[in-house]
């Protein structure tokens, strides 16, 4: 996705665009061949819809969308939160990690502080002290920067016009801060590249994160200048698995997102499409084999550049088949059960100790396409701290530290510097070198398993997304929480009263803890391409308010 810069839409034009195309509201589902976007706020969505009109790529489309949800989906995701996102690049092929995901603070005597007196949850006072370094402003020039082709000032065009309507109080502050950005990357007319770093350089380096500074000074936080003027977006490669004939794709192990991909392994020895969707057979084998995988990701996830992950191992065929037979399908099981693959066992002691309480209330969603075949999935979050919009920045702060433990020996505690094991995880599936899905889930614990429903409707059952957004899903909360490491719910297994009585009461029989919900389980947005056509399928679950839209473009080659 290396094009040459576009002659790209000046912030006046871009905003032109973008208001035109916000006279009609988008809807949850939507069909082209031009492009397409899904996202939580309608906004948001129009705003990549205006980027993917203008000439934009799916990066760029992607970075507007993800930029303006940080204003209509504040709650959820500030600009100060953290976004991991997931890219496949038409031009390489090949599918990438860009890690929006901040660290924590540097210095040694904030966690010594966290080991004494525990990490503050999010509905805390003094919970600033857990916020990691604001990573979405360095994803997003990141991102424009490898694989866009316009500039920042023209993908934050839409969210300075909805700043500008000043409906909170903060949204002036934001938008000061954000015209400090495109008027550093102005200094660089010529240079598109020096001018997305300049626009790092100024929030991360200079005199935003001075006020940045002075503001987690007075409010109690242990982020640092210093901690700002480290960061940087690391782009990784992908854990992928293979699924009858699908090719799946995971952010890595500072993740939940490997646990899917285990859970995948564990489920290609049973023959789910003649047991039928919806059936007690299906909803209780992909429970139980999202148990196992989800007892793995508490015992071993962690921020891979601190700890050994033994990914190879956890996804291995041996292993795989050291678990599968763990899997009774006339019980549901009771008991935690991670393994351990470096000694070839299929079982292994749980490392879980009591922890406090706590609700993880965040996250947004993000998927894009376009023209060119390139594809981003997103999965936006940042519940804001409750020191409120950072002062004259505007800037809210995550609280993402909460998903870390301060368990002395285990691999998420905390230490300087250290990743939290985050339940964000975007996915993308190719087929034949080529993408072919995209989902984003909000929803916590939740993510994977939801995307578990979304993606075997597709593979098994055929269904596109707006039949798969809609369907009855199901989901458990037999594993440690991520926020806060709440203690499992064992045996539990929550379904939508779309099931049919007759199922519900058969996993009761096989001693599943069952609860009916009225309400969706987890909040997600769904791409596919059809291969033959290139046609664009776009969905989020409308009970959940997700939104929609796609263009009907001819195809044609990215402007030079």
């Amino acid at each position: 996705m290396r094009y040459h810069p576009i002659a790209s839409a000046s912030l006046v034009t871009t905003l032109s665009i973008w208001g035109a195309a916000a006279g009609g509201a988008p809807g949850w589902k939507a069909s082209g061949k031009g492009g397409a976007v899904a996202a939580g706020g309608a906004k948001a969505v129009l705003a990549g819809i205006a980027v993917l009109k203008a000439g934009g790529n799916a990066a760029d489309a992607a970075a507007a969308a993800i930029l303006a949800l940080s204003v209509t989906d504040y709650g959820p995701f500030c600009i100060g939160g953290e976004v991991p996102l997931l890219i496949y690049d038409a031009k390489s092929k090949e599918v990438k990690v860009l890690c929006g995901q901040g660290r924590a603070p540097l210095d040694a005597e904030a966690t010594a502080w966290f080991l004494a007196h525990g990490i503050p949850t999010s509905a805390d006072k003094a919970n600033l002290k857990s916020a990691c370094v604001p990573a979405v402003i360095d994803l997003c020039a990141t991102l424009l920067r490898a694989y866009g082709t316009m500039r920042y000032e023209d993908v934050v065009a839409p969210t300075l016009a909805i700043l500008d309507e000043g409906r909170r109080k903060w949204h002036p502050n934001l938008a000061g801060t954000l015209r400090k950005l495109v008027a550093a990357e102005r200094r660089f007319p010529r240079d598109r590249s020096k001018g997305l770093r300049a626009v790092a350089d100024r929030f991360y380096r200079s005199d935003i994160a001075d006020e940045l500074d002075t503001w987690y000074r007075t409010h109690g936080g242990f982020l640092r200048k210093k901690d700002l003027a480290a960061h940087v977006t690391r782009v990784e490669d992908p854990v992928s698995v293979t699924y009858r004939g699908y090719t799946v794709y995971k952010c890595g192990p500072w993740t939940q997102g490997p646990a899917l991909c285990q859970t995948l392994r564990l489920l290609e020895g049973f023959d789910l499409k003649s047991m039928g969707a919806g059936s007690a057979d299906y909803v209780h084998v992909v429970c139980e084999a999202m148990k196992l995988a989800l007892a793995d990701r508490d015992q071993y996830y962690a921020d891979p550049l601190f700890e050994r992950v033994p990914l190879r191992q956890l996804l291995s065929d041996a292993y795989t088949r050291l678990r599968w037979p763990l899997i009774d399908m006339r019980h549901a099981s009771l008991k935690i059960r991670p393994g351990d693959p470096l000694a070839g066992k299929a079982l292994a002691k749980p490392d879980i100790r009591k922890a406090p309480a706590a609700l993880g209330r965040d996250t947004t969603t993000c998927v894009v396409a376009d023209r060119w075949g390139n594809v981003v999935a997103a999965t936006p979050s940042g519940w804001g701290s409750k020191a409120g919009a950072g002062g004259s920045t505007g800037v809210t702060h995550g609280t993402r530290l909460i998903s870390l433990n301060t368990w002395k020996g285990h691999p998420n505690c905390v230490q300087p510097g250290k990743r939290p094991r985050i339940t964000l995880t975007p996915t993308l599936v190719t087929k034949g070198g080529k993408p072919i899905l995209a989902i984003s889930v909000a929803g916590g614990d939740l993510q994977d398993q939801t995307t578990l429903n979304l993606l075997l409707e597709f593979v098994e059952f055929g269904a596109l997304p707006a039949e798969a957004v809609t369907a009855p899903r199901f989901a458990t909360g037999h594993h440690v929480g991520s926020f806060s490491q709440t203690p499992p719910r064992r045996g539990s297994l929550s379904v939508h009263r779309g099931f049919d009585k007759k199922v519900r009461d058969d996993l009761r029989r096989r001693g599943h803890r069952l609860s009916v919900t009225r309400s969706g389980i987890g909040t997600p947005v769904m791409l596919a391409i059809d291969p033959k056509s290139g046609t664009i399928h776009v969905a989020g679950d409308p009970a959940t308010r997700r939104h929609a839209a796609a263009l009907d473009l001819p195809a044609s080659p990215p402007a030079k």
